[in-house]
């Protein structure tokens, strides 16, 4: 790694190892249908089908194989920013329950969006832009006061306390063998689903995907004498930072994240070509514009309250088993899965009254 960094530097070096990684999420994320707005609406609806099969793999595989690398020794992710910085309790109970009612009302999360959009979806592109630039306005700008008091009413100190582990006295060796249990028993629920192989696989590469980053952003950030902040999947950041620097810089800060947005729309828009899905795709009459957009400010403003959007919190935070990531990611789900039944109840009533 020390012979990478002498050669093209942290930056380019990051940068490059973030769109590898995207690519990777971006085909397989494509490729799998993998979305958490996708399996809260089949739990909603009773049926226990292949959208929450590919979740729950994604997860595990995530889980399992980060906890994997703790327990060889391979990497040290005590710093990683879900565990060493102060956390919010009351930020990722809001902000998640805010993101998930958000994706159901924009139909897909802040990752499915990015992956929709390399394949022609204009609502995706549309949408991604509203939680991009709301999602600024709560980092830095007029909704950033609001944000901050939520964020505040609760919170816990960074370190031990923010590891689910430690909280419950069980080791990454138990972690391990537990998720890894759970992954293979999710892999035989998709078989017997009647999941293609190759969508099984693709569902194991996205979790595997976030152990990727989390392994090569440590191994850069121990091989440097600068400070490299360890990192892996997540978008809603990593997203605005782009858009930001294209409007507002002449130059484009080279970054994991700047590489990790590049590269997931690079892999999309390859699978999305060559399956001959590749099309425009404008808003449907029957869902209007405004829900677009509104569950979009939600997922922005959510996603920097909860402190990571649905794969950031779910999938990157929820494999360090940071609690603040399970946390969010367990108000996301009732989050979508109230809005998904008040959404129900709406259509039928309008059916009944017809």
């Amino acid at each position: 790694m020390e012979n990478l960094i002498d050669r093209f530097g942290e930056a380019w070096l990051l940068a490059g190892v973030g769109c590898i990684v995207g690519i990777l999420f971006g085909m397989a994320a494509y490729h799998s249908r993998f979305c958490l707005r996708a399996a809260t609406v089949e739990v909603t609806q009773g049926s226990l089908g292949p959208r929450l099969v590919v979740w729950l793999i994604a997860f595990f595989a995530a889980l399992a194989s980060v906890q994997g690398l703790l327990l060889t020794g391979l990497v040290d992710l005590s710093a990683a920013r879900q565990l060493s910085t102060t956390g919010s309790l009351s930020g990722a109970m809001i902000g998640g329950f805010v993101f998930g009612s958000g994706m159901i009302l924009a139909r897909g999360c802040v990752s499915r969006l990015l992956v929709l959009s390399a394949s022609g979806n204009l609502r995706a592109i549309v949408t991604g832009l509203v939680v991009v630039l709301v999602a600024q306005a709560s980092l830095s700008g007029v909704l950033a006061p609001l944000r901050e008091r939520l964020a505040m009413s609760w919170t816990i100190s960074g370190g031990e306390t923010r590891n689910i582990a430690n909280a419950v006295g069980v080791d990454a060796g138990i972690v391990t063998l537990l998720s890894t249990f759970f992954l293979i028993g999710a892999l035989i629920w998709g078989a017997r689903q009647k999941l293609a192989i190759s969508q099984l696989v693709a569902a194991f590469l996205v979790g595997l995907a976030v152990c990727t980053g989390w392994f090569l952003t440590a191994k850069i950030a121990a091989a440097s004498f600068e400070v490299i902040a360890v990192q892996s999947v997540t978008f809603t950041g990593p997203s605005t930072d782009t858009l930001m620097a294209l409007v507002g810089s002449r130059e484009i800060p080279l970054t994991f994240g700047f590489g990790l947005v590049v590269g997931v729309f690079l892999g999309a828009l390859i699978f999305a070509i060559a399956s001959g899905e590749a099309r425009i795709q404008r808003f449907e009459p029957d869902v209007p514009m405004e829900r677009y957009i509104f569950g979009g400010a939600m997922m922005g403003f959510g996603s920097m309250l909860a402190g990571g959007c649905a794969v950031g919190a779910g999938l990157t935070g929820g494999s360090v088993l940071a609690v603040t990531a399970w946390l969010a990611v367990l108000f996301m789900w009732i989050g979508a899965l109230v809005t998904q039944r008040v959404l129900e109840a709406a259509v039928f009533a309008r059916a009944k009254a017809g």
